[in-house]
């Protein structure tokens, strides 16, 4: 069969024009590739064992993680990876990295002392709590599956834990059984985000929603059970020595600051304001026995946990607080 000769010359450019597009997008894929693995890696030398009382942060000019150091220029040390949450203790750090693109889908990072990566997990969703266990064992995150904000009335998360003593992933707690006044509860709403864990890396809290209210849930993972507590409990953070309860608590219905930051003692029952009175929308960090940090306002805070005292800013330019011990 004779082809002409302009049907030919089209088909060579066609293909030639086919071949550079996909050696194109060969090259960006290898670039972004690249530029993934580069985003998970911490600077040489700069690591976990700045030693106790060290404070790390989300540097939000920059994106990467930054030790606390009034000493150094601007305030911090600069070296850590790109991430979008950050949590670490016990010699294992936690770093969630959103990824461009729709739908909204994450990487969660898990790192060594050093801050290298030891492991890396897919999933679907935009980046939105991160918590190590004190011993380094046993690891959670929360993503948003759909919205952006604790603040709208519709929103959907998925919560999961990592045991890095056994390599097991429950990519959504939902499923846990819940007791719930007494009686085993079973909705279609129940949502849960914010895990805290105990020493033991067994008992853990984390904010339980389901028929338009939030609870604190105590949770066990060998008997894979939970059980709710208290009311208007949200993003619970457990003391260093398994007491106390920090956590926001809704006190307006307004979309504007609707939370306040509460203390609250499992053993007596009763919980008191602490003296920061803005709307703390995050999952406050124990920096130690008697003083919380959070973010507020594009900065880092703290603020004496028994009431007195008032808020101190810790860092400018910053979020995700994160005090390996």
């Amino acid at each position: 069969m004779n082809v002409p000769a302009s049907t030919r010359a089209r088909t060579a450019i066609l293909v030639l024009a086919l071949l550079l597009l996909g050696g194109g997008a060969t090259a960006y894929t290898l670039r972004a590739a690249s530029g993934r693995v580069a985003a998970g890696t911490a600077d040489p030398g700069f690591g976990l064992d700045a030693g106790p009382g060290a404070l790390y942060v989300r540097d939000t000019a920059s994106g990467r993680v930054a030790r606390v150091d009034p000493a150094a220029p601007g305030g911090r040390v600069a070296g850590g990876p790109s991430c979008d949450r950050f949590h670490a203790a016990g010699g294992t750090a936690l770093c969630l990295q959103r990824r461009p693109g729709v739908p909204a889908r994450s990487y969660v990072l898990v790192l060594d002392r050093r801050l290298r990566e030891v492991r890396r997990i897919g999933l679907p969703g935009i980046p939105s709590r991160a918590r190590v266990s004190a011993s380094g064992r046993v690891l959670s995150w929360t993503m948003f599956a759909t919205g952006d904000s604790y603040a709208r009335s519709a929103f959907s998360t998925r919560t999961s834990i990592l045991d890095l003593r056994t390599g097991y992933l429950v990519k959504n707690i939902e499923q846990i059984p819940l007791t719930l006044d007494g009686r085993r509860h079973h909705a279609p709403d129940v949502n849960y985000w914010g895990v805290s864990f105990a020493s033991d890396d067994n008992r853990f809290y984390a904010t339980v929603s389901t028929g338009g209210r939030t609870r604190l849930v105590e949770g066990d993972l060998r008997n894979w059970s939970a059980r709710a507590l208290r009311e208007n409990v949200e993003c619970p953070s457990l003391s260093p020595d398994g007491s106390l309860v920090a956590f926001k608590k809704r006190v307006s219905d307004g979309p504007r600051e609707p939370w306040r930051l509460y203390v609250y003692d499992l053993r007596t029952g009763r919980e008191h304001a602490v003296a920061e009175r803005r709307g703390i929308d995050d999952q406050a960090l124990w920096t130690d026995a008697r003083t919380l940090a959070y973010g507020y306002g594009g900065a880092v805070w703290s603020v004496p946990a028994d009431g007195t005292g008032a808020p101190r800013r810790l860092a400018d330019g910053a979020s995700s607080p994160a005090a390996p011990r």
